[in-house]
C-alpha cells in the first residue's frame, strides 16, 4: 500500500516515516508554496535516509491568508494550522492509499482532531495515520537520540522545509525581518541528516 507522509525534514516527520515503513511503501512529500526553495532540504534528507520523495505544490493564496491571520493574531498558531489542513487536503487527493504526518500528542500546532481525520478519510477514501499521536515530546526525543542524526537550533538558523520557513520568508519580504521576531516566538527546530539503522 502506498502512503504519503507530509515531510519537513525534521525529527517528527522522519520518525513517523520510519515507524510506518514496515507496513507501507512510504513517500516523503514536502508541501510548499514556491516562496522559497527550502523544499530542497527535505529532498536531501529523504535521499540521505533512503525514502522516495515528492513535492506537493500548495495554493499561494493560502499562504497569504495565513500571513494575514498571523498578523491579526500576533502569533503563528492559527495560520500554521490553516496551512496544515490545506496540505492534508491536497495530499489526500493524491494517489495514496494512506496519508500521515508527524503530529505528536502534545503538539500545540499543527493538530488534527478526530473529526478532521474522519472527514478526510470519508471525503477522499484515504486512511489518515498519525503514528506519533501517542508520543509526547520526551518520548520522541529519546527515540530520536537513539536512531537519528539531527541538527537542532533556533528556527532562524536551521534549514528545513516546513510551513513556518516559507511564512517567515513571506513576512520578511513584505514587512521586514523585525516583524518575524514580533510574530514568531523563539523555539528550536530540527533537521535530520541521517538514520542509524540496525
Amino acid at each position: 500500500m502506498e502512503l504519503g507522509v507530509l515531510y519537513s525534514g525534521g525529527k517528527d516527520s522522519t520518525l513517523a516515516a520510519l515507524l510506518l515503513e514496515e507496513f507501507y511503501d512510504v513517500t516523503l512529500v514536502t508541501a510548499h508554496f514556491g516562496i522559497s526553495d527550502d523544499w530542497k532540504h527535505a529532498r536531501e534528507t529523504a535521499d540521505a535516509i533512503g525514502f522516495a520523495f515528492d513535492r506537493l505544490e500548495l495554493d499561494p493564496a493560502v499562504a497569504h491568508d495565513a500571513v494575514a491571520q498571523i498578523r491579526a493574531d500576533g502569533f503563528p498558531r492559527n495560520g500554521i494550522q490553516q496551512i496544515h489542513q490545506h496540505a492534508l487536503e491536497r495530499l489526500a487527493r493524491q494517489e495514496f492509499d494512506a496519508i500521515a504526518d508527524g503530529t505528536r500528542r502534545d503538539d500545540r500546532v499543527p493538530t488534527v482532531s478526530r473529526a478532521q481525520a474522519q472527514s478526510l478519510e470519508d471525503r477522499h477514501d484515504v486512511d489518515y495515520i498519525a503514528p506519533l499521536s501517542g508520543f509526547g515530546r520526551t518520548a520522541v526525543d529519546r527515540v530520536v537520540e537513539d536512531r537519528l542524526e539531527v541538527i537542532a537550533g533556533p528556527s532562524e538558523e536551521i534549514t528545513r522545509a516546513d510551513y513556518e520557513a516559507e511564512l517567515r520568508a513571506l513576512i520578511a519580504d513584505e514587512d521586514g525581518h523585525a516583524a518575524i521576531r514580533e510574530l514568531f516566538p523563539e523555539h528550536d527546530q530540527t533537521y535530520v541528516t541521517g538514520v542509524h539503522r540496525g
